[in-house]
C-alpha cells in the first residue's frame, strides 16, 4: 500500500487534540463526580412509582429461560404490565396472580426477580478493583 502525506497533518494533530479533550472531558466530570449529591429514599420513591415495572426485562428472561417462547414471554409481561400502568395495580402481585406465569415460574422465582440486592450484588468488587 503506498501512501503519500496527505493525511499527515490530521495524523499529527489527532493525537494532542484526543488527549486536549480527553483531559478536559475527565475533569469536567471529576468536578461533578465531587459535587454529586445523591438521595437513596427519592431513588426508592422513584422507583417505586412504577410498581414493580422496572423489573420486567428480568421477569421476561425469567420466562425465555423457563422455556416460555420469547412471543409468549413478551405477551404475558406485557399483559400484566398494562395493569399496573393502567389500572394502578402492582406487577408483582399480578404476576403471582396470572396462572400462565405460574405454570413457568414458582413464587419463589418470580419474587427473586423483584429483589434491588441482584443490580448491586458486583459494588463492593468493582470498588475493590478500582480503589485497591
Amino acid at each position: 500500500h503506498e501512501r503519500d502525506i496527505s493525511h499527515s497533518s490530521v495524523e499529527r494533530a489527532i493525537g494532542p487534540d484526543t488527549t486536549i479533550t480527553l483531559d478536559f472531558a475527565l475533569n469536567r466530570l471529576a468536578g461533578v463526580v465531587e459535587k454529586l449529591v445523591i438521595y437513596p429514599e427519592n431513588m426508592l420513591k422513584n422507583m417505586n412509582k412504577f410498581r414493580g415495572l422496572v423489573m420486567s426485562q428480568r421477569v421476561l428472561l425469567a420466562l425465555t429461560q423457563a422455556g416460555v417462547s420469547r412471543e409468549d414471554s413478551y405477551r404475558l409481561v406485557q399483559r400484566n404490565a398494562m395493569k399496573v400502568w393502567e389500572q394502578g395495580k402492582d406487577f408483582l402481585e399480578e404476576l403471582l396472580a396470572d396462572a400462565e406465569v405460574r405454570a413457568a415460574l414458582t413464587e419463589e422465582q418470580i419474587r427473586e426477580k423483584f429483589d434491588l440486592g441482584y443490580h448491586t450484588k458486583h459494588v463492593d468488587t468493582i470498588f475493590k478493583r478500582v480503589f485497591g
